[in-house]
């Protein structure tokens, strides 16, 4: 286990490395009954997508800690189901069976521009200052998610605003972040799972947590099963009939777009704003990538696996695997290697057998990690020259639109799109990377269509 990780190499342990993946599971697990929830409106059965979640989840992951050797979790990414569900099924009429079919052309789509280094040249080109503010945005994001699960900022409303503290779960929240708070200004290893583990345990008294719901049957797990088997494959039933009609093909491309442009800059935004602060990668690993040939680097082969999640998920039966931006947790509790991967990958097969178990954990109890490891990494906006208004403006709204627009990849377009004007009114746009002018126009005209599309007609 040691060679194969290269645990002394990287700084770490075993101990370290197992602590860290629980630590990123239990983070991430709402996505086990978040995904279900979100996919069944687009018509697929809940139990079906469950499962799909987990084996998605749990082999990307994999991937990633075995061939990677990188500390990063993946699971189906959050807006990119609601996109699925509430655009692509339920907005433009496409069969579940269709979209799933986009997002496995989506993962191929993925692995052709990872191979051909088109991803490794696009993160390359990003300006330091740019990878600097992703960084500090994904704190403002990874911090924003927590309010909202835990419930104590309110969206419901014309304007945002602090929700009435009047319910169990907001308060179990402020309790499980300031306990959280004080367990790391005491330097106590394992804070931050420790704060979610007691954070649980306190819901329990607190009725915010049901341990009465816990009930393992053989009739729930097969039911569980039957319906995985029905939707098993169905992303190639739908690529039979997808390609059926011409006239869709313009939006059955531009949909494609839509879901690989968001996948390739939620990774890369991930991979820069937390793999740049923690030293996973390092300052040459993103320099040298237009230069590296094959999967030479970490950085190489955690794209690659990256990519091969978004296909598999298809097959299995849901949206977009992507790296998951609360692999920061881990990474903040000392993961540095495959192993801290592989850990999550376990866990998440673990709970097929513990589903009832791993679900009891509440929003309550991640929201506090996510709120602190999102205050940890807004650390990365001390680089930044505030004081000067050309590094300053397309830092801002890169950090700014990731969280008020709830998308890494909205931050990362407004931060690229604004960084050319500004060099544009200074007569420096010959200092802009090519591939950062045309990775802006595509996101240009993604939102043009996606403007046309739902125009009022």
């Amino acid at each position: 286990m040691e060679k194969f990780f290269k645990l002394k190499e990287n700084g770490t342990n075993v101990s370290t490395e197992v602590l860290a993946g629980l630590t990123t599971f239990f983070t991430m697990a709402y996505i086990l009954f978040v995904n279900p929830d979100m996919l069944q409106a687009a018509g697929i059965p809940y139990y079906a997508v469950f499962l799909a979640t987990i084996l998605a989840s749990a082999i990307g992951t994999l991937v990633m800690g075995l061939f990677a050797n990188v500390p990063y979790a993946l699971a189906p990414g959050m807006g990119l189901n609601s996109f699925f569900t509430y655009y692509v099924v339920l907005q433009l009429g496409f069969t579940w069976q269709e979209g799933l079919a986009m997002v496995f052309v989506c993962g191929i789509v993925n692995i052709l521009i990872t191979i051909t280094r088109l991803r490794k040249a696009i993160i390359s080109a990003i300006p330091e200052s740019l990878q600097h503010a992703i960084g500090g945005g994904i704190g403002i994001f990874i911090a924003y998610l927590g309010f909202l699960n835990a419930g104590i900022i309110d969206i419901s409303g014309a304007v945002p605003g602090l929700a009435t503290l009047n319910n169990t779960t907001a308060i179990l929240t402020l309790i499980g972040f300031a306990a959280t708070i004080i367990l790391l200004l005491m330097k106590v290893k394992g804070a931050i799972l420790i704060g979610i583990i007691g954070t649980t345990l306190l819901g329990i008294p607190m009725n915010v947590v049901d341990i009465s719901s816990v009930s393992i049957t053989t009739e729930a797990f097969s039911t569980m099963f039957t319906d995985f088997s029905s939707v098993f494959g169905q992303a190639f039933t739908g690529l039979s009939t997808l390609f059926a009609d011409p006239s869709r093909y313009l939006q059955i491309f531009m949909t494609i777009f839509a879901f690989s442009l968001t996948d390739t800059f939620d990774t890369i935004g991930t991979f820069i704003g937390t793999g740049r602060k923690s030293g996973i990668f390092s300052d040459e690993d993103i320099k040298s990538l237009q230069d590296s040939k094959g999967f030479s680097s970490r950085m190489d082969r955690a794209l690659f696996a990256d990519a091969i999640g978004t296909s598999v998920g298809a097959v299995l039966g849901t949206s977009n695997t992507t790296t998951y931006v609360e692999s920061a947790a881990g990474i903040e509790a000392g993961g540095k290697t495959g192993l801290t991967a592989t850990t999550v990958a376990i866990c998440f097969l673990l709970s097929i057998f513990f589903a009832p178990i791993a679900l009891l954990v509440p929003s309550a109890a991640t929201s506090p990690a996510l709120i602190v490891v999102g205050i940890m990494m807004m650390s990365s906006f001390a680089e930044i020259k505030w004081g000067d208004l050309e590094e300053a403006i397309p830092c801002f709204f890169a950090g700014a639109f990731m969280g008020l627009s709830y998308s890494i990849a909205t931050g990362i377009a407004f931060g690229f799109i604004t960084y050319i004007v500004v060099k544009l009114a200074l007569g420096k746009i010959k200092q802009v990377h090519p591939i950062v002018i045309f990775t802006s126009l595509l996101f240009l005209v993604n939102y043009v269509y996606e403007a046309w599309a739902s125009w009022p007609k």
